[in-house]
Formats: structure tokens, sequence, C-alpha cells
């Protein structure tokens, strides 16, 4: 039973929650052992609330899931975690999680708030809508970006915004596109919304926010404020692993089949895994040694 609820949380999903460390690593304030500590317990926190959001997602797409090739294995779905003992284990993350969250620090008490209840709209409702349901899912990764700002206390750089907008549009159109074409005739009974997509027009937007997002990012790691700011010139050697990323990103969805989960793509494709540890590397020593 402990291990059917723990995957429930779906473990392998909290790679997304790395967006935390985001400002507290482009600050330079990653060396401020206080600083690091309350990133790391605000990491942690959003891993227990975000599991109790993929355990309400769960509950609330049941019958869809039952219908999947792979979520039908998951512990709800299959019948390993009953229906009950999940939402009690749910609420058991959440309340203890939102209340540390405020002892925390209360503002980013306030995002890790409107973020359960951003999730709980779209379990519920937005993910029904085309286009902004992709656009909530986005949104869900922007929080956690703001939310490391907020744990310590740094300004929040419209950069930051941006870029992680443009990047998680990225990942959630690839999603679509990559359960269109896994499920093909069964894909609207399995998510009702993705009768509104079409293959092509999801290429369309991968296309746009391919373009968008690294333009963004070049003009970010070259822009002579961010320059000096961060008190290095060489930001723009971090942009060749953005665009390998990007292109190994589309080539795991086209050639591989695979982008259904980009938490699971980046954990099991190793060249992927690679270049985003290297790219982290690259940018720490750039920040960090000043070069």
């Amino acid at each position: 039973m402990a291990g059917g609820l723990v995957a429930c949380m779906r473990p392998h999903q909290w790679t997304k929650n790395v967006f935390i460390f985001a400002a507290l690593i482009f600050a330079q304030r990653l060396g401020a052992s206080e600083d690091a500590l309350r990133a790391l317990a605000a990491f942690v926190l959003f891993c227990a609330m975000s599991g109790a959001v993929y355990i309400v997602n769960d509950i609330a797409d049941l019958d869809k899931d039952r219908a999947h090739p792979r979520k039908r294995l998951r512990p709800i779905a299959s019948g390993r975690v009953s229906v009950v003992t999940a939402a009690v284990f749910a609420a058991a993350l959440l309340v203890p999680a939102l209340a540390a969250s405020f002892t925390l620090s209360y503002r980013f008490g306030m995002v890790a708030a409107l973020y359960f209840v951003v999730n709980l709209l779209y379990s519920f409702y937005l993910k029904r809508l085309v286009i902004l349901d992709v656009m909530t899912i986005a949104f869900g990764f922007v929080l956690r970006a703001v939310a490391g700002a907020e744990v310590v206390e740094v300004p929040i750089s419209p950069w930051l915004v941006l870029c992680t907008t443009l990047l998680a549009l990225f990942l959630g159109f690839c999603k679509r596109r990559s359960e269109l074409t896994v499920l093909q005739s069964a894909a609207a009974d399995h998510r009702e919304i993705l009768r509104e997509y079409s293959v092509p027009f999801l290429d369309q937007m991968i296309s746009v926010v391919t373009a968008s997002t690294v333009i963004a990012y070049a003009f970010y790691a070259m822009s002579p404020d961010v320059q000096g700011k961060l008190h290095t010139r060489y930001l723009g050697l971090t942009v060749p692993f953005v665009l390998y990323g990007i292109f190994r990103y589309l080539y795991l969805l086209h050639v591989k089949g695979e982008g259904g989960s980009p938490s699971q793509a980046l954990l099991e494709d190793r060249p992927l895994l690679l270049n985003v540890i290297l790219w982290g590397l690259t940018c720490i020593a750039l920040l960090y040694l000043r070069l």
C-alpha cells in the first residue's frame, strides 16, 4: 500500500520542481547557506503539493485513465489504491505542506496556494479549454519559478518568467502532439480536449514556441544589462546547450515517438539528461567564477 501511495505522487514528475532553484542560482545566492536551505525546503513542499495535485487529477480522470494503455497501470486506475485512501492521503499531503509554506514565507505561501488552486481548476475545468489547457500547465511552471524567487526574497526577473513560459508551452504542446499520435482514434476517449487539436495545428504551435524560446534565451544570455548584472560576458556560451536540448526533444517526439512525458524523457534519455546537466554546470561556473 505504501508503495502505491508514493507512486500516486508520481516522483518522476518532481524534476519539474527544480524550477524553484532558478532564482537562487541566477541571483548568485547559491553560496548563501540559509537561502539554499530555504529553496530546498520550498522544493520539498512543492513535491508534496504537486503529489497531492496528481492524486486529485488521477481521481478526476479515473475512467479515462483506465482506457489509456499506460495510465491504466497507475495505482488508482488499476485499483491498487482505492479512491478514498488516495483522497485522504492527498489531504494529508496538502494541508501540512500549505501550512509549512506560509510558515516559511507569507509570499511564498500565497504562490503555493495559487499553484494548488490553478491546478484544481485545471483538473476540473481548464483542461477542457483548447490552448488554455496548455497555457495553464505553463503557468504552473512559472509559479514554481516565482515561488523560488519569493522564498529567497530576490526580485522576479522578467527574463525568468518569459523563458520559463515559452519552454513550458513548448513541452505542453509536444505532450499534446504525442498523445494524439500514440492514442490516434482513441485520443479523445482518454482526453476530451484532444478533439480540438490536430497534428498539423500542434506542429505550427510547436514551431512558434520553439523559435520564441531560443530567441528569448539568446537575447537574455547576450543582453548587456544581464551581463552587467551577472558579472559575466560569456553566458551566451550556454545557448548551444539550449539549442541541442530542444532539437533532441523534437527528435524524441518526431522520430522516436516519445515526448508524452517531459520528466520521463529527461530521466530516460541519457543525451538529453547529460545536456541539461552540462548546461547547469556551465551556468554555475560562469555565474560564480565570474568569467
